[in-house]
């Protein structure tokens, strides 16, 4: 279990806390590049790190990133014209670049050097692979953008899909990386008799108390959970965390997954999603509502609290889905994870043996908070862009072998590996 102290670091994100000053170290994923389709199109309104601010993308294709409250008055620059390389307030037409520079200011007179003096808060974007990232910190110069490999594709190799979350980030991280609930949450009742004995599933459906090797790396923390699969080996589930929100999940074979999810926080109490897949598209099963232009109206799916998740009782009772929830992992981990409320109090916990993974994150985030906060030490990653130069999924491998050293070439990025083939039941 955290103390209060402990569970308020890791969890409150706003500016000036030191959770959200150590994220602003980073370049954060902040707008689909397809939600500023075209110069001069509508400016779109984004949360981040508690910050209430506005995207817009200029004539020549640049992307700004502002605050909403314009520095004269406060009106909402939400509503302003988008036009000839800048956003112009419509309350007195005052003008801004994507630097935040004031361009114009026609409310004062001609010979007036007013507008030399004012700018809005802005922040440093860039754009790669359908992501326009945002930086936030203090450096003059912004660190790199992280080596995430399926952001790094061919135009059209990738896919990227979003959701919205009501609920705090790192709780939605952690029930993503905790690979045990997968058997239970995601899976079935009553056993399958149709599986193939050679399979993953047929792995986990017998086996649904893996064993666990958790460690520290330089990127984060990885866990490899191993089931027995067959006499003679293990199925290993290999997965890591990368500072500062990111998971690679196994949820394909090891080596040929090329894949990325970050939950990045909007406030303190609501999260966005991320995912960015390799190759392929992203989860079919997902029906999403249409945008909305308000703080939190984008990427809502259309199952939520306001119809239970709609939970099938008949269906859980059959024993056919373990939840009775459709739609597949996504609904039935929000379903969990967000009805905890938005910030669960983690000194109520009761952690067991197969929560290594959370307990070593935990520790990790909060030294690295702390030696961000008391002394100014940048965090892992943040300097370092080839640490995210990694690999996730499952591994078949020999009893005898060290998983660790055994996956190494199969854990790197920007690898083709021939003749490698998918688990089967991935």
């Amino acid at each position: 279990m955290l103390s209060v102290e402990d569970n308020e670091l890791l969890t409150r994100v706003g500016p000036g806390t030191p959770m959200g000053n150590l994220m602003r170290e980073y370049w954060l994923p902040a707008v689909r590049s397809d939600e500023l389709p075209a110069p001069d199109c509508a400016p779109l309104r984004v949360k981040l790190l508690g910050e209430e601010l506005i995207a817009f993308r200029t004539t020549s294709g640049e992307v700004g990133l502002a605050q909403n409250a314009c520095p004269h008055r406060g009106a909402p620059l939400f509503f302003g014209r988008n036009e000839e390389e800048g956003l112009r307030c419509v309350y007195h037409g005052w003008k801004f670049d994507v630097t935040g520079a004031c361009v114009d200011m026609p409310s004062e007179p001609a010979e007036s050097n007013f507008k030399n003096k004012v700018r809005a808060r802005a922040y440093a974007t860039r754009e790669r692979g359908g992501v326009i990232w945002a930086y936030m910190g203090e450096r003059a110069e912004p660190p790199p953008l992280p080596d995430l490999e399926a952001n790094m594709q061919p135009e059209g190799e990738s896919a990227i899909y979003n959701i919205f979350i009501r609920s705090n980030y790192m709780q939605n991280w952690e029930g993503e990386m905790d690979t045990v609930h997968a058997a239970f949450l995601h899976g079935t009742f009553t056993p399958r008799t149709d599986l193939d004995p050679n399979s993953v599933q047929y792995y986990v459906q017998e086996n649904k108390a893996p064993r666990f090797s958790v460690m520290d790396t330089e990127f984060g923390t990885s866990y490899g959970a191993y089931r027995p699969a067959g006499e003679d080996n293990y199925y290993w589930r290999i997965a890591h965390m990368l500072f500062p929100f990111y998971a690679m999940i196994p949820t394909g074979t090891l080596g040929l997954n090329i894949f990325w999810r970050a939950y990045v926080p909007m406030d303190d109490d609501h999260t966005l999603m991320w995912t960015q897949v390799g190759g392929r598209e992203g989860d079919n099963r997902i029906q999403w509502k249409p945008n909305t232009t308000d703080w939190y109206g984008r990427f809502h799916i259309t199952q939520g609290p306001e119809n239970e998740w709609m939970i099938d009782r008949e269906l859980q009772k059959s024993g056919k889905s373990y939840t009775g929830i459709p739609g597949g992992a996504r609904p039935q981990d929000m379903a969990v994870t967000g009805s905890m409320g938005p910030i669960y109090d983690r000194s109520r916990e009761h952690l067991g043996t197969t929560d290594q993974l959370i307990i070593k994150t935990r520790r990790r985030l909060l030294a690295a908070i702390r030696a961000h906060r008391d002394h100014g030490i940048v965090p892992p990653g943040a300097d370092e862009p080839a640490i995210y130069r990694q690999r996730s999924g499952g591994a078949i491998l020999p009893r005898s072998a060290d998983w660790w050293d055994a996956t190494h070439d199969l854990r790197q990025a920007f690898v083709k590996h021939e003749g490698l083939q998918p688990l089967v039941g991935v």
